[in-house]
């Protein structure tokens, strides 16, 4: 892996001759620089223990021999004081969870060689593999007495083919046998294409044992188990439906019973309803969920409903952004929460009333080449919080926050990366949209020591999505191209989240559409600032951001050249051939793409290539799933057709996510990079 690492780094040298060589060497410039990427760490999934003492979190690496990412579990005080690691080893150790007296911790982990449950007791640090299953479990959680554990793991469905092929005679060298297709949902990006199995609810004693079985059928019920208050019974959310495949979202709350495996659904409206969390007492269920209304982006709020299912109230219809990650606190009054709000991701406190009080921002951090919105926090019975906290200059460390205090970070896991190099400084702009005036935030991330009397190439970089956002995080792709001497704009345009629904829905059965003028206003904005080279643009984006880069350069010529990175090009191929057949259709179109084929062309960049200019690469993982790279390919030979500088980079396995591995997270940037130092003027 080294040696391949160790390619990309000439592949840049090749391409971007305009760099100067002893900045594309390891470790011999005090600028962020490409093979940098392998020394970050960040930390994940902090679990903060039932007395409020110690925190334990998933500290993740990456192994730069195997070209994967690993992760250990470490345990810290809340002080920031004895950090040391509970698991090493160059292999997956992940979602810790404490047991409710706080004795035991219930983590997975791949050392045996496959994902299995372990207990470990923190007294003695004596272990035990609780598991030894042929799929992996996942979704673990603890009984309230602490004797039992539910998890969720896939099972295989009953499947008999209706064709039978003759006996190859012994010896024989026949072909694979025929994958035979019936199902609608029959790949997924990141997975391939779907084994016939069902996630299906097992519970097992705390002590180990044979796990059973408690849900059955041709249908998911893998949620997240949460137990009842006596340990009889399992909350879930699932889509249960006979038409689920065509019905997505329609999913529902369900309990069953341990002793007999019956189930009973305990919501029935039209929409997901999901996450069901048991108050202390037991007395409610608070959920997730939203009234299907087949917009582009519909907000999910915050409910409560009695133990029975009765008398479900909306506790977040003042708060007009989404919910998340809900937790009850201690004294079942008032729950916390995870959201967005303006591109910055917050945790806040709502009571039964409605009422919302925020408590700590700049969680995220965890997406490592792009400044998206993520993160995660777990709170103590005290109402101390812990969250992963991200700013742009370091990705996920620790932070602890109290109630009427200021957050102190308690982890710099980078600091002896980051502590010698220099990296961009980034700085928040707020614009007006040519479209309608509207307000557009963003950010401009500038070259380490930036001289605002000189002329910068500025890089146009745009989410993808839609119903997505970007803030002020850390993000490994802009800092490089800080280090390589552009200006970077990365904007939160119409459709983005954090802004509420109607500003996400600007865009529902518009996209591409004003968009376009948010991002061209953008990139005047900072124009208009003096210090960019107008004549040295350059705009790149991915999934959503590679669909509005094609659309650009097909209405403007304005850009030196562009980077469309795993596109949608046709929207009518793009809706039969990505993995959520049931979903886009339905929720991003208000027709049948053979109903209405116009609507489809006319939302296409392909629609737009006759006019397109611009010398554009496209890159595409060839095991991408949610944008097939047909997609890609359509683009690219319609460019060589009409003459147009053009080239198609195909990742070998890569999924949608170009950050499933480091290496291919590298190359995007890397060809990225090279594409427009190749056209960059001088």
């Amino acid at each position: 892996m080294l040696k391949r690492s160790l390619l990309l780094v000439s592949l840049l040298a090749l391409f971007a001759p305009t760099l100067p060589a002893e900045s594309l060497a390891r470790g011999s410039s005090n600028r962020f620089e490409p093979i940098d990427i392998f020394e970050i760490e960040w930390a994940s999934d902090p679990r903060i223990s039932t007395d409020g003492t110690r925190i334990v979190y998933v500290r993740n690496f990456m192994d730069i021999m195997k070209d994967r990412y690993r992760s250990n579990l470490w345990v810290v005080n809340l002080d920031g004081t004895d950090h040391r690691p509970l698991t090493t080893g160059i292999v997956n150790h992940s979602a810790p969870r404490w047991s409710p007296d706080g004795r035991r911790l219930l983590y997975t982990s791949s050392e045996s060689g496959s994902q299995q449950l372990h207990v470990r007791w923190l007294d003695s640090g004596q272990t035990a593999m609780l598991t030894r299953l042929a799929r992996a479990p996942r979704l673990a959680t603890w009984s309230r007495d602490g004797k039992q554990i539910a998890f969720v793991m896939s099972v295989d469905a009953d499947t008999t083919s209706f064709a039978t092929m003759p006996k190859a005679p012994e010896g024989a060298e026949w072909s694979k046998a025929p994958k035979v297709i019936e199902s609608i949902q029959y790949r997924n990006d990141g997975a391939g294409y779907v084994e016939p199995v069902f996630s299906q609810i097992f519970v097992m004693s705390a002590d180990g044992g044979t796990p059973r079985q408690v849900t059955r059928g041709a249908v998911h019920s893998g949620g997240r188990p949460e137990w009842s208050a006596d340990g009889k019974s399992l909350l879930f959310s699932a889509n249960r439906n006979e038409k689920w495949e065509l019905d997505p979202r329609n999913s529902e709350i369900y309990e069953v019973s341990l002793s007999d495996g019956s189930i009973r659904a305990l919501t029935s409206r039209n929409g997901p309803d999901q996450t069901p969390i048991l108050s202390p007492d037991g007395s409610k269920i608070a959920y997730l969920g939203s009234d299907e209304r087949y917009l582009g982006y519909q907000l999910t709020r915050l409910h409560v409903m009695n133990r029975d299912g009765s008398d479900s109230r909306l506790i977040s219809s003042t708060l007009d952004r989404d919910v998340d990650a809900i937790q009850w606190a201690a004294d079942g009054q008032s729950l916390y929460f995870q959201y967005d709000d303006q591109g910055n991701t917050k945790v806040a406190r709502i009571g039964l009333t409605g009422k919302v009080e925020t408590l700590a921002g700049d969680l995220g951090g965890t997406s490592l080449d792009r400044p998206y919105d993520g993160g995660s926090f777990s709170v103590a019975p005290s109402g101390t919080l812990v969250y992963t906290m991200s700013r742009p200059d370091h990705p996920a460390d620790l932070a602890v926050a109290r109630r009427g205090g200021s957050p102190v970070r308690i982890t710099r896991l980078n600091e002896d990366l980051f502590g010698h190099k220099k990296l961009g400084a980034v700085e928040e702009i707020t614009y007006a949209s040519s479209h309608d005036n509207r307000k557009i935030q963003g950010w401009i991330v500038k070259p380490p020591d930036f001289d605002p009397s000189k002329k910068y190439p500025l890089i146009l970089e745009i989410h993808g999505g839609p119903f997505a956002n970007y803030g002020d995080r850390f993000a490994s792709d802009m800092q490089l191209y800080a280090a390589a001497g552009y200006v970077v704009l990365y904007t939160n345009p119409r459709g983005s989240t954090s802004y509420g629904e109607e500003f996400g829905n600007f865009i529902h059965h518009n996209y591409p559409g004003n968009d376009y003028d948010d991002l061209m206003s953008g990139v005047d904005a900072v124009i208009a600032k003096g210090y960019i080279d107008p004549a040295n643009l350059f705009v790149t984006g991915g999934s959503g951001g590679g669909v509005l880069t094609s659309w650009i350069i097909g209405k403007t010529d304005r850009f030196r050249a562009a980077v469309v990175a795993k596109p949608v090009i046709n929207w009518y191929s793009f809706v039969l051939t990505s993995d959520g057949p049931g979903f886009f259709y339905r929720y991003w179109f208000s027709a049948l793409p053979w109903d209405d084929p116009e609507q489809y062309l006319r939302r296409s960049p392909i629609s737009l290539v006759g006019s397109v200019k611009t010398p554009t690469m496209i890159v595409t993982g060839e095991a991408d799933y949610r944008t097939p790279i047909s997609e890609s390919e359509q683009y690219y030979t319609a460019l060589k057709i009409r003459g147009v500088p053009a080239a198609l980079v195909r990742i070998p396995d890569s999924p949608h996510d170009f950050a499933s591995r480091p290496s291919t997270m590298l190359s995007k940037f890397v060809y990225t990079l090279a594409w427009f130092e190749r056209y960059r003027g001088k």
